[in-house]
């Protein structure tokens, strides 16, 4: 406030130059207490209340809160092309069967078959996407193909749809193999606010160079099954 007790905003301080607009007298920097007992006496919904929320918060908090809301919208996880979709958990859910034709699972064992007529043509190609449902939750699991170095290799990976703090409540296992050999992976699923691309770029998963998964294929045609399990960390 000024000298003389008139309020400005911040915003309309920068735009009168630092001088009052009523009483022409500069602006220091005053504040105005009462009005800043006011401002902390005020309460505001979440911004995410749309999805779910149903906490009020002071000015002071809101922000904060919002940074790790477990109701936030979460970016669709499909990696066949860029989504630009996003919306809670049960919303993408919905989203992934309709729209982009996801497989769907219901369990905490899985086992499923990648193939690829010609592995020379599939660069970086990515496979359709399995949503499975265990534990009350939901889960991503993901299979492309992508450049290590100069060198083409495959990963598979699994997501928790949900924030980091409940994903690190799982762990799962991925495993290939064939003709007396076999590769295991086990981590703890990323949760789907890192994209696809950053867990892939991170090789946080199965990782099975191109001579190798013609080898589990038993030859030239691209023919992984891939099986695995989640499981719940007590």
């Amino acid at each position: 406030m000024c000298p003389n007790g008139h309020t400005l905003c911040l915003p309309c301080k920068s735009r009168v130059n630092n001088w009052c607009p009523t009483c022409r007298n500069e602006l220091g920097n005053i504040r105005c207490l009462a009005l800043e007992k006011v401002a902390a006496s005020l309460e505001f919904p979440c911004e995410y209340q749309k999805y779910g929320c149903r906490g009020i918060f002071p000015y002071y908090c809101k922000v904060k809160h919002e940074s790790k809301c477990r109701f936030r919208p979460y970016k669709c996880p499909y990696a066949g092309h860029e989504c630009t979709v996003s919306g809670s958990v049960p919303f993408l859910v919905a989203h992934l069967r309709d729209k982009h034709k996801a497989d769907m699972h219901c369990g905490s064992v899985f086992s499923h078959e990648y193939v690829k007529s010609n592995p020379n043509l599939a660069e970086n190609a990515t496979w359709k996407l399995t949503v499975l449902h265990c534990f009350g939750q939901y889960f991503c699991l993901h299979f492309e193909e992508f450049e290590l170095g100069l060198a083409p290799v495959y990963i598979a990976f699994l997501c928790f749809m949900g924030d980091d703090n409940e994903a690190k409540n799982f762990s799962y296992s991925l495993e290939v193999g064939a003709n007396g050999r076999k590769m295991i992976w086990q981590g703890v699923p990323r949760s789907i606010v890192d994209s696809h691309t950053e867990v892939r770029d991170s090789h946080d998963g199965l990782i099975i160079q191109r001579n190798m998964a013609l080898l589990f294929s038993g030859g030239d045609k691209l023919n992984l099954r891939i099986s695995g399990c989640i499981w719940e960390e007590k």
